[in-house]
C-alpha cells in the first residue's frame, strides 16, 4: 500500500501544530486581555452572585490556555481547568504561580463535548473564553456545560464570531477559515456560536454583540454574556 509523501507528513505537521498553538495563544490571548480588559471586568463582575452557602466559588474554565482570565475571578474560587491540548498545562502552572488568591484543584485533559470527570450539578460557574471557536460539536459542548452546572449556575462566555454575512468580513474569513483551522488548532472563524447559545435550553440567555478592538479584523466580531441554567 502506497502512503505519498504528504500523507506521511500530515500527523507530524498536526503534532507541531499542537506543540506551536501554545505559544500563538499566548500571544493572542496577551493582545486581547490588553484590548478587551474591561469587557472581562464587566463580563464576570456578577459573578460573586453565584457562590455556594458556605460563600465558595465551585469553576470549572473549558480550554484554559494560557489563562488570562486569573485576575478577574474572586478569590474565594475553587477551581477546575480543562483543555485537550495538553501542551498548555505549562502556561496554567506559570500562571497559578502568579495568582495565589485562587485554589486550583484540578488540571483536567478532556474536550469540552465529553467531561466524565465532572459530576452532574457539581459547579457554579462555568467560563469558556476564546475557546468555542475550536469546538467540534457546539451543541454537545453546550449541553455538558447545562449537565455540569447546579440548578441556577450560570456560563460565562466571549467568543469571537462569524461576522454578518452580507458584510466584507464575513468574505475575509471564508478566504481564511480553512488555512486558519489548520494553523490554529481547529479554530474557526465561522462559528455562529449565538444561535446554539439561543437555543440549547438555558433558562436565561444575557447577549451581547460586540465589534472587539483588535488588529485583526476577522476576529473582531464577538458575542460575550452569561447563561443560567
Amino acid at each position: 500500500c502506497y502512503s505519498s509523501p504528504l500523507s506521511l507528513r500530515l500527523p507530524v505537521c498536526d503534532h507541531i501544530c499542537k506543540r506551536f498553538f501554545p505559544f500563538l495563544v499566548k500571544q493572542f490571548s496577551k493582545n486581547c486581555n490588553k484590548t478587551m480588559h474591561k469587557e472581562k471586568e464587566m463580563l464576570f463582575k456578577n459573578m460573586q452572585g453565584f457562590t455556594d452557602p458556605l460563600g465558595k466559588l465551585h469553576l470549572l474554565e473549558i480550554g484554559v490556555g494560557p489563562d488570562t482570565n486569573f485576575q478577574v475571578y474572586p478569590s474565594n474560587s475553587c477551581m477546575t481547568y480543562m483543555d485537550y491540548n495538553p501542551n498548555f498545562q505549562n502556561f496554567l502552572l506559570e500562571s497559578m504561580a502568579q495568582n495565589t488568591h485562587l485554589h486550583i484543584k484540578n488540571f483536567v485533559v478532556a474536550s469540552a463535548e465529553n467531561l466524565p470527570s465532572v459530576s452532574n450539578n457539581s459547579v457554579d460557574v462555568v467560563v469558556c473564553t476564546l475557546v468555542l471557536c475550536s469546538v467540534n460539536n457546539l451543541r454537545a459542548a453546550l449541553k455538558e456545560i447545562l449537565r455540569v452546572l447546579k440548578p441556577g449556575g450560570a456560563f460565562y462566555f466571549m467568543e469571537h464570531v462569524a461576522a454578518d454575512r452580507s458584510t466584507w468580513t464575513y468574505f475575509w474569513q471564508q478566504v481564511c477559515d480553512p488555512t486558519w483551522r489548520y494553523v490554529g488548532d481547529g479554530c474557526s472563524l465561522l462559528k455562529e456560536t449565538w444561535k446554539d447559545l439561543e437555543n440549547v435550553g438555558f433558562s436565561k440567555l444575557n447577549l451581547q454583540h460586540i465589534i472587539g478592538p483588535l488588529f485583526l479584523s476577522i476576529v473582531r466580531p464577538h458575542v460575550y454574556g452569561y447563561a443560567v441554567k
